[in-house]
C-alpha cells in the first residue's frame, strides 16, 4: 500500500521545550554550565562528608559558596536552556549572565583558596577543593569564553570589534541618496 498523503507542515524547531542552541546560550556555553554544575555539586558533597573540621568557617564558606553555584547556575542552565527565561520577566539576560559567571568564579576561588589554606588535611577536604578548583576554571573559562565570542556585555551592541587588529576606521557622517 503507497501513502497517498504526504505531511505538509514542516515541524516548528522554536516549539521544543529545550533549545540549545539559543540566542541566549549556545552549545560550548551549555556544556561550561554543565560541567560547572556538575563540579559544584561534586564539591557540595564531598565537603558534606566530611566528619570533622579544625576551623569549620572555611568550610561552612566553602559549602555555601559551593551550594550556591550548583544550585543557581542549574537554575540559569534551566532558564536559558528553556523557553522559561522569556516569561520571567528579564530582557537583559546577557549581562546577568555574565555578571553571575564572573561573580560566582571569584566566589569559588576565594573560598577555595581560603579552604586549601584551613583544613584538616583529610583525602575529603582535599578532594573537595580540587573540584573546587576544577569548577574554578570552569566559571572562568565560560566568563572567558563569553568575552571571545560576545564581547563585553555592558559595552554597546556587545560584540567584539573586528579591525584586523588595526584602527576602526570611523563611520561614514555622510548620508547618501539624501532629498534635497
Amino acid at each position: 500500500m503507497t501513502e497517498v498523503y504526504s505531511p505538509t507542515t514542516a515541524p516548528n524547531p522554536k516549539s521544543s521545550f529545550f533549545s540549545v542552541p539559543s540566542d541566549n546560550l549556545d552549545r560550548v556555553r551549555f556544556a561550561l554550565k554543565v560541567l560547572q554544575v556538575l563540579l559544584s555539586l561534586v564539591a557540595f558533597v564531598l565537603e558534606e562528608v566530611v566528619s570533622s573540621c579544625l576551623s569549620c568557617s572555611s568550610l561552612y564558606f566553602f559549602e555555601f559558596v559551593s551550594c550556591t553555584a550548583f544550585l543557581f547556575t542549574l537554575l540559569l542552565v534551566f532558564l536559558l536552556s528553556t523557553q522559561l527565561h522569556s516569561r520571567v520577566g528579564i530582557s537583559c539576560w546577557p549581562k546577568l549572565d555574565f555578571v553571575y559567571t564572573a561573580v560566582m568564579a571569584l566566589l569559588f576561588l576565594i573560598a577555595c583558596i581560603v579552604f586549601a589554606a584551613d583544613n584538616g588535611g583529610s583525602k575529603e577536604e582535599l578532594t573537595a577543593v580540587a573540584f573546587g578548583f576544577l569548577a574554578t576554571a570552569m566559571f572562568f573559562s565560560d566568563v572567558g569564553y563569553f568575552l571571545k565570542t560576545r564581547g563585553l556585555p555592558f559595552m554597546s551592541g556587545g560584540a567584539p570589534d573586528s579591525s584586523n587588529g588595526g584602527v576602526a576606521a570611523p563611520a561614514e557622517v555622510e548620508k547618501l541618496n539624501v532629498p534635497e
